[in-house]
């Protein structure tokens, strides 16, 4: 009886926690002072989130084009410290927003966007469709009338979005993974599976405890809090990468797992349906543990018996997102969407 009572009691104060994270920080508007520049809206927040790393790449990215831009946090001071970077970063409280000046602002503040200010132009960067409607309030809705276009990364994510909004328009800028990153390396891995359980930990140590002694000889690296470049250095170790993720707008890191040699099994978690494929991965169905299980213990003892079959199916998904996830396709389709706002 006791935790009956206490569960709605930690969810509901979880929901406050996200919410008050959630919030926009005071945004000032008035006459345009100085050139257009394009603000990407970015909460401080300073571990490990592929959603962050995408909003600095974009301003670098438009920067590199000659098109002025900026990393837009709450704090003054505030700078992301989790990856290397050179991105040009400022604060709400020391920028007034003008009329030629754009606003990109993240699916994470969904409860409060009606409460942006209306003197520049607004664009939306919806990496998870998934998480539009997260955090509201009984009876509260989300609309997406004020901006001119809302960007995402993925074409599920771009569904989702035009369903939801018939009149929005949805353009898709995919992220990017770096290929000097997130490489494979030079001797091939030996044993090791790469896990990273932060989106569900649950189903992460139900796998885990069903291969039992199935994985003796096999190290468990588990990844969360590292830097971008421990990360990379981690997947590179390993030869499997195991993929819990949860409604994602695409996916991250099971496109650098694979980026860096890792043999994929997992949830594609509906946007990442772009880079799970048979041919190179084992895509499970959602939530299906022991058939995520099954696929484990199957796939390790393959590769106990001779590990080059799935290497070379590894290498054709590091083929795949190489090809599809470069640096120079999500320029071309960045600089579009900015230039159909000039």
């Amino acid at each position: 009886m006791i935790a009956a009572r206490v569960k709605p009691l930690v969810r509901r104060a979880v929901q406050a926690r996200d919410r008050r994270a959630r919030r926009l920080p005071p945004l000032r508007t008035g006459p345009q002072d100085g050139p257009p520049t394009v603000y990407y809206l970015t909460p401080d927040y300073d571990v490990p989130a592929g959603g962050i790393r995408g909003e600095y790449r974009h301003v670098d990215l438009l920067n590199a084009a000659g098109r002025d831009a900026a990393v837009l946090h709450h704090r003054s001071g505030f700078s992301c410290s989790w990856f290397a970077h050179g991105t040009r970063v400022t604060a709400a409280p020391d920028v007034v927003l003008g009329p030629q000046d754009v606003l990109v602002v993240p699916e994470i503040y969904g409860p409060d966007l009606q409460r942006l200010p209306r003197g520049p132009r607004l664009v939306a960067f919806n990496q998870n469709a998934y998480l539009t409607f997260a955090a509201l309030a009984p009876g509260e809705d989300v609309s997406y009338a004020a901006f001119a276009v809302a960007m995402t990364v993925s074409q599920d994510s771009a569904d989702y979005l035009r369903f939801a909004f018939p009149e929005l328009e949805v353009a898709v800028v995919h992220n990017a993974i770096d290929p000097d990153l997130f490489r494979p390396a030079p001797v091939p891995a030996g044993r090791r599976i790469a896990v990273m359980p932060r989106r569900r930990p649950e189903d992460a140590d139900q796998v885990l405890r069903l291969l039992g002694r199935r994985l003796d000889g096999w190290e468990v690296v588990r990844i969360a809090g590292e830097s971008e470049r421990e990360v990379a250095d981690a997947l590179r170790s390993c030869s499997m990468f195991l993929a819990f993720g949860h409604q994602e707008g695409f996916g991250l890191p099971p496109a650098e797992a694979m980026a860096s040699g890792c043999y994929v099994i997992g949830f594609p978690a509906f946007g990442g349906r772009e880079i799970f494929d048979p041919a190179w991965s084992r895509p499970i169905a959602d939530g299906d543990v022991l058939a995520m299980a099954r696929a484990v213990a199957e796939t390790v003892a393959a590769f106990e018996r001779d590990p080059e079959p799935v290497r070379r199916a590894a290498a054709l998904g590091t083929e795949h997102v190489r090809a599809r996830f470069g640096p120079q396709r999500q320029r071309d389709e960045l600089l579009a969407v900015f230039a159909g706002l000039s």
